[in-house]
């Protein structure tokens, strides 16, 4: 899913806040906010000598996101009207500026590219997310962000509110009143409100919204720890024990075992009649090094299903125990199944706190051809209530694809944006979605998901035990329809070209 805002960054910490409620990745912490707020005035010094460089005060177009840069350091800031703490980002420079100023910086095992428009603007891309994002520069540091911020329960309480009603684009759809919630819940506390009782109330706060990107993490020893995370109500859960009985259903039909890449993340076997396996059960996590190290692993993968194309009758990808990860590697995927350019979709982020209507120029996001082995005939796509994030923004981007793709199984999570982790104070922090991603029309399918064509059981509890799968029964089904729809074509061709 990459996802923060800071894609790639965030892309592992909206499945370990959100999904599996584990830590953020090592290597990125939050700031400590007496430190960081006590660097204003040796970032405001950084701001008058850096004029025309990098260095100096930036603001991000949407995001909720101040961004100071001083020297080799890039630390954050988190900020709605009325609040302004230190963010839970603090990046290295990487190596020295490009010939247009393009300068990288790293998080963790993570990075992002900055590239200078002008003096006062900047233009985001970060490795495994999608699309950019633009910085403004700013004189100095918002006022706010000058002192320390008070962390009474209601006023952590109130950050956390606002930062939902300054960036949380669904409430409409959701037919929630944000307004009516904070009086609700706010009239339960009082200065002495312990930390536990607040947890509770922030949790019953966002709990209604149904939503998979939302969350809510407890500091404990300087370490952020999941203590709730949302999901559509409804929908299925993710265990190992479903994870192994699934799997054994799938090796029933296979014709040999399955071989593994990514740390076990990706599979490829081989079904009968010419069709290959595909199952991707993240988009990310393949290996501890950076995104590089990433998709070089789904590469080998998708050359290992591609191998002997002249083979290949069909193609069925398996995305249903897939949480997300990062936007970038699905698209990968897509680049190996066209041989000519499409839109996958469009971005957009909320960029006026008062109007929950406006957001940021869209941002287009193609699916470009892979130089790679790639194949063009008929695919089906398993989707399930578990898929999520970066596995729905994968969905979504092959429904561009001609030949159409056939999905089967049941409608996925229906969460998209990357994510936004707000810091609230030195015990919580917030996960929160902020973008939408369009389709040509401009709707989205956030809420509800996917739909797939053929709908299909999966993981029912009659299923696993019986270790059936009907959704990839069904997909061998149209593969092999639509393999003889399309030599049937082909023949009527030859005929009516011998004429």
């Amino acid at each position: 899913m990459a996802r923060i805002g800071w894609g790639a960054v965030a892309a592992a910490t909206a499945v370990a806040l959100a999904s599996t409620l584990a830590a953020a990745p090592p290597g990125v912490a939050a700031p400590a906010q007496g430190q960081a707020q006590g660097q204003a005035q040796e970032q405001g010094q950084a701001q008058e000598q850096g004029r025309g460089t990098l260095d100096g005060v930036w603001r991000m177009d949407g995001y909720g996101m101040v961004v100071v840069i001083a020297g080799d350091r890039l630390t954050t800031y988190d900020v709605t009207t009325h609040s302004c703490v230190p963010g839970w980002i603090t990046a290295t420079r990487a190596g020295a500026p490009g010939p247009d100023g393009a300068t990288r910086f790293t998080i963790g095992n993570n990075a992002l590219t900055l590239t200078p428009r002008g003096r006062d603007r900047l233009i985001d891309h970060e490795e495994g997310g999608v699309g950019a994002k633009t910085l403004n520069r700013l004189p100095a540091l918002p006022p706010l962000c000058t002192v320390p911020a008070p962390n009474d329960p209601l006023s952590v309480f109130d950050r956390f509110w606002e930062d939902f009603e300054e960036n949380y684009p669904f409430f409409a759809a959701k037919g929630i009143d944000w307004h009516t919630v904070r009086d609700e819940q706010r009239a339960k506390i009082t200065p002495a409100t312990t930390s536990e009782k607040l947890q509770e109330i922030l949790i019953d706060t966002i709990r209604p919204l149904g939503d998979a990107h939302t969350g809510l993490a407890r500091y404990v020893d300087g370490e952020p720890k999941g203590v709730f995370g949302g999901r559509r109500p409804g929908t299925t859960r993710r265990t190992k024990e479903l994870v192994d009985r699934a799997g054994q259903a799938v090796a029933a039909q296979l014709t040999g075992p399955e071989q593994t890449f990514g740390d076990g993340r990706l599979g490829v076997g081989r079904l009968p009649d010419g069709v290959r396996y595909l199952r991707v059960s993240a988009f990310d996590g393949y290996t501890d090094g950076d995104y590089a190290g990433r998709a070089a692993q789904l590469d080998l993968a998708l050359d290992a299903v591609l191998a002997d194309p002249e083979e290949i009758t069909g193609l069925v990808i398996d995305v249903r125990l897939n949480g997300g990860g990062s936007d970038a590697l699905g698209l990968q995927i897509a680049s190996r199944l066209t041989d000519c350019p499409y839109l996958a979709y469009r971005k957009v982020a909320r960029n006026d706190p008062a109007d929950p209507a406006k957001f940021t120029r869209p941002v287009p996001v193609a699916v470009q051809p892979s130089a790679g082995e790639h194949f063009t005939g008929p695919v089906t796509v398993l989707t399930s209530s578990i898929s999520a994030s970066a596995a729905e923004t994968f969905t979504q981007a092959l429904m561009g694809r001609s030949p159409h793709v056939t999905r089967i199984g049941e409608n996925t999570q229906g969460v998209y944006s990357d994510i936004l982790i707000k810091n609230l104070s030195p015990d919580f922090a917030v996960v929160l979605p902020n973008e939408k991603y369009l389709t040509r029309d401009g709707s989205t399918f956030d809420g509800p998901g996917i739909a797939p064509d053929v709908p299909t059981p999966v993981y029912s509890a009659e299923e696993l035990a019986a270790l059936k799968d009907s959704a990839l029964s069904t997909a061998r089904g149209v593969l092999a329809s639509e393999t003889e729809e399309a030599r049937g074509a082909r023949n009527a061709r030859d005929a009516h070209d011998a004429r």
